[in-house]
């Protein structure tokens, strides 16, 4: 199932693409700073994060995330068996944070990381390697709400675009 495809066949923006939201570690007082926007990299529409990661000011991250259904409410991932992106990047690495029904606070989520390589690459997340962050509870899937690609947790310049999101059985 996809979720969004910023170079679909037709040649048409992606209708999900305003989903995608910008956050940073300013929110929390850090001075992270980046942008996503939709463009051709690599001769691929994707949605590219780019930025800087700084640790000033206890910051220490850039994402670019979307809540699953329109409307932010839960949507059941469990049929699934994890996620697939196609994705070019500049060798760093980055992490793909869920949050659930069950994350109460900003700092809590469930991580998978990646290396974004320097060629158009598809990689396969498997829902099973995804690790509980500063949260108990074990991920439940039924309640899926939001998704972020993170450039975190060390300085360093970002740059990380994403073809496409889908999910896999």
């Amino acid at each position: 199932m996809i979720l969004n495809d910023f170079s679909r066949a037709d040649g048409d923006a992606d209708p999900d693409a305003g989903a995608w939201r910008l956050i940073s570690d300013r929110v929390m007082g850090g001075v992270s700073d980046g942008r996503a926007i939709v463009e051709t990299v690599a001769g691929r529409r994707a949605l590219r994060l780019t930025g800087r990661v700084s640790l000033e000011n206890d910051g220490g991250f850039v994402q670019m995330a979307r809540d699953l259904a329109p409307d932010g409410e839960p949507v059941d991932l469990s049929g699934f068996a994890g996620l697939e992106l196609d994705v070019i990047g500049n060798g760093e690495a980055y992490g793909v944070h869920l949050r659930t029904r069950d994350v109460a606070r900003p700092w809590q989520s469930y991580r998978a990381g990646f290396v974004a390589p320097p060629g158009w690459t598809r990689l396969r997340l498997p829902f099973a390697d995804f690790r509980p962050h500063r949260i108990e509870t074990p991920l439940d899937l039924s309640g899926a709400r939001r998704i972020g690609l993170v450039a975190i947790g060390r300085a360093f310049q970002a740059d990380l675009a994403l073809a496409r999101l889908s999910l896999y059985r």
